[in-house]
């Protein structure tokens, strides 16, 4: 990722903090390049286990749209996919947690290493979320071949 990219990326993650300046200072000074961001004001994040999340994000890159941000955790247990705010509270789905209005995610800071989450999708800075719909397809696409032993 570029610097301007970078800068554009944490423009845009800061945007859903309550302080933004106050937000960028913090995260620039972290030690470990993380911050915590309020989910549920610009975006959502629908958080699947990896095994499943990886194979999701296998379908939508073949996609015709590229997908928005993806999260990952350091062992890759859990992938995270950026939607637009509101979409966890109409999300039904087994085993798929969400993160919506009131809840706050670990973030790490675009196109830096961190030991604990990491980008599998960094954001653009151009506000590009990952569609419900696709998502959801993707999902049972990654079910059906995981199910076929494919």
């Amino acid at each position: 990722m570029t610097a301007t990219g970078a800068n554009a990326a944490v423009d845009w993650l800061v945007s859903a903090a309550p302080d933004p300046g106050a937000c960028r200072r913090g995260w620039e000074r972290n030690p470990l390049g993380v911050a915590l961001l309020e989910a549920g004001r610009c975006w959502d994040v629908l958080i699947v286990e990896g095994r499943l999340g990886r194979p999701a994000l296998d379908v939508l890159a073949r996609g015709r749209d590229r997908p928005g941000p993806v999260l990952s955790d350091f062992r890759d247990a859990r992938t995270g996919f950026f939607v637009p705010a509101g979409t966890v509270a109409h999300w039904l789905g087994t085993k798929i947690r969400g993160a919506g209005r009131g809840t706050w995610i670990v973030v790490p800071y675009p196109g830096r290493a961190t030991g604990g989450v990491r980008w599998l999708v960094p954001p653009d800075g151009t506000g590009t979320l990952t569609d419900p719909v696709a998502l959801e397809l993707a999902l049972h696409a990654a079910v059906a071949a995981r199910d076929l032993g494919e």
